[in-house]
């Protein structure tokens, strides 16, 4: 398998943490893509027409886009172990992951409205926005944090790898001093040989 990634997405992280912990991550190449809200990669685009990291290409060269996609099919490939069967821990696992990845959206909106538009045409009531949403998100967290214990499923990988992204782009948001458990749970978590593996280069 090949996967289009950058080395500081979460969504790609988030895939390739489940590679590790179903025993995968040594079948999959990992090709560089220069994705970008304005500026598509042609490469990427030759395979999926959304253009983004992550996406996959299986062992018969079909493409696989979206981060959930991705790893729930890697979680078919390595034994149904991440995604619960059907019924109230499946719903509660989907449920954290659709959070975080909201999160993770918010954040980046933040960051590509920093990043890929001229600072005249910055809007603070938009950053205002997102930042709203990452603070209810990690109020929600911070309430469950508790029954996460040492649970090991796509909720508490999505809720790990939406943290670590905060960590890595907006330490000044200084979440983990305002969620407790949260931030207790998180940093056991990322010393999991999945969550090691899988961060970005410093830098």
């Amino acid at each position: 398998m090949k996967l289009f990634h950058s080395h500081f997405s979460p969504f790609v992280r988030k895939v390739m943490v489940c590679a590790h912990e179903l025993g995968l991550a040594d079948r999959i190449e990992l090709l560089p893509s220069a994705v970008h809200p304005t500026n598509r990669d042609g490469k990427v685009l030759a395979h999926h027409p959304l253009a983004q990291a992550p996406t996959l290409l299986d062992d018969a060269g079909e493409a696989v886009a979206d981060s959930r996609v991705i790893c729930e099919y890697l979680d078919a490939l390595g034994g149904d172990r991440l995604f619960p069967a059907a019924g109230p821990e499946r719903w509660r696992a989907l449920n954290e992951q659709s959070v975080a990845d909201g999160l993770l959206d918010a954040a980046l909106l933040i960051r590509y409205e920093l990043t890929a538009r001229p600072d005249a045409e910055h809007s603070a009531a938009w950053i205002a926005g997102q930042q709203a949403k990452i603070g209810s998100s990690l109020a929600w967290f911070e309430a469950r944090a508790e029954g996460f214990g040492e649970r090991l499923d796509i909720g508490t990988i999505a809720t790990a790898v939406a943290l670590a992204y905060l960590d890595l782009r907006f330490a000044e948001f200084a979440w983990s001093a305002q969620h407790p458990r949260l931030a207790a749970w998180y940093r056991a978590f990322a010393e999991r040989p999945s969550m090691q593996l899988s961060r970005p280069p410093a830098g």
